[in-house]
């Protein structure tokens, strides 16, 4: 019987041990930024095959998790301005076929990611966060859902501090306009009056 040692290769260790272990929060990541569990997925594969194609330019040892979220962040904001300038095509048949269903809205949702996240911090503030433009969504998730410390996120938006410091404080009080009733519903008071 011959035993044969399973190798692996520098890139696929690297690729295992540092970045896989930040997979959920990349998705997560790719999942509010998209808002849908489509678009997450794919903007998260494509997040990895990027990761896995330039990894000869990932520095071993530094930090994995914000290299994959500039790859997805820079990989969103490419479909985003993909998509602006290319208009949206509909085929005939597509329109004649929806144009003949039957109405018949659904109840509940189909997507369990969103209903998961929802119970977690709230319906009222996940629909606020959403409402957010997609710069103050960004900041805000990176810096107090994923932790990062402003000069990550500087680096992960390749933007100045001072920039990420404005945008999370406009965020925050964006943030806080919409959710002020909700607040004040569930007892809380403003003290500051």
């Amino acid at each position: 019987m011959i035993l044969t040692a399973n190798k692996t290769t520098p890139f696929e260790r690297i690729f295992d041990e540092e970045f896989m272990p930040h997979a959920d929060a990349l998705y997560n990541f790719s999942y509010h930024l998209t808002g849908n569990e489509d678009d997450a997925n794919d903007l998260f594969q494509e997040a990895l095959m990027k990761a896995w194609r330039f990894i000869d330019k990932y520095e071993a040892g530094t930090n994995a998790k914000a290299w994959l979220f500039t790859i997805a962040k820079n990989a969103f904001i490419n479909e985003y301005r993909r998509r602006v300038k290319t208009p949206n095509r509909v085929e005939l048949q597509d329109y004649i076929t929806h144009q003949d269903k039957e109405d018949t809205p659904l109840t509940g949702s189909l997507d369990m990611r969103q209903d998961m996240f929802k119970y977690l911090i709230g319906d009222e503030v996940t629909r606020a966060i959403n409402q957010l433009a997609v710069d103050f969504r960004t900041v805000i998730l990176l810096s107090d859902v994923e932790d990062f410390t402003y000069e990550e996120i500087a680096k992960i938006l390749d933007v100045p501090i001072g920039t990420v410091r404005s945008r999370l404080h406009r965020a925050r009080n964006e943030l806080k306009k919409k959710l002020k009733e909700y607040a004040e519903n569930l007892g809380y008071e403003d003290k500051r009056k």
